[in-house]
Order: C-alpha cells, then sequence, then structure tokens
C-alpha cells in the first residue's frame, strides 16, 4: 500500500488490523479477465480495535451499526483492472468511512429572535399591497 491512511489527526488505520480478500472481479477486464483476482474485500474489525480512541469507537459503533456484521465493517472495491488500485481504492474508502462516523456531532442550533423591526416592517408592506390590491377592485369607477 501507499502509506497509511490516516483517519483524522495523527489516528490512522492499523496495517496489522486490516483482512484483505481477493476474488474475481465482474468489471472490466481484458485478456486475463478470467485468471487475475482484481475485486477486493477489506475488513476491519471494529469491535476489537485498540486503534481508535474509546469515544470515536463508540460513535462508530453506533453509526455504522447496519453496515457492521459481528462488529466487523467491510468494503469492497472492484473498479479497476489493477488489483493494486482496487487496495488503494478500498483502504481510502474504509479511512473515509470512519473518519465520517467519529467525527464529532455538529454543535446544536441556537434559536434566533426576529428583530421587532423586521416583523413590523413586514406587516406594513404587507398591508400596503392589499390596499393597492384593493384599489384595483374598479368598485368606486362608475
Amino acid at each position: 500500500m501507499s502509506g497509511p491512511y490516516v483517519i483524522r489527526g495523527a489516528v490512522v488505520l492499523p496495517e496489522a488490523e486490516l483482512v484483505w480478500r481477493f476474488s474475481r472481479s465482474s468489471g472490466p477486464g481484458g485478456q486475463h479477465v478470467n485468471t487475475s483476482d482484481s475485486q477486493v474485500e477489506l475488513r476491519f474489525d471494529l469491535g476489537k480495535t485498540q486503534a481508535l480512541p474509546p469515544v470515536w469507537k463508540e460513535r462508530a459503533l453506533e453509526r455504522l451499526a447496519s453496515r457492521l456484521a459481528g462488529g466487523v465493517l467491510s468494503v469492497r472495491a472492484s473498479e479497476h483492472r489493477s488489483q493494486w488500485r482496487n487496495r488503494e481504492t478500498a483502504a481510502v474508502r474504509l479511512a473515509a468511512l470512519l473518519a465520517e462516523a467519529t467525527a464529532p456531532p455538529p454543535k446544536p442550533r441556537r434559536k434566533s429572535r426576529i428583530p421587532r423591526g423586521i416583523n413590523e416592517r413586514r406587516l406594513r408592506e404587507k398591508k400596503q399591497r392589499g390596499d393597492t390590491k384593493r384599489g384595483r377592485s374598479g368598485r368606486d369607477w362608475g
């Protein structure tokens, strides 16, 4: 692989905890399409890892619960003909998935008040618009 895949900050995907599996891909191929194993499945045991801080681990387990099978997160890549490029794609995808899952929750929105002047101006303009429309009725033309 081309190097450590950073999740966020100083936390990286530990190479020792990644499990790779290769199989034949149904994607694009050429002369060696039936012999080369180019589909990559990357597995990462999120439940047993020590690489993530405990808070991040809890957050990731909660947010990725629907994607986990027995605490293991699995990512597949078969877009490229080259197994090497598929390995890179799978590792980058896994790192991005973990970065998104371990991100802190957004700050709660503070309710803002509408200034009284803006509300009064809106009501005044609304009244003027109603008067203008009422003046078009043609009842007094007569």
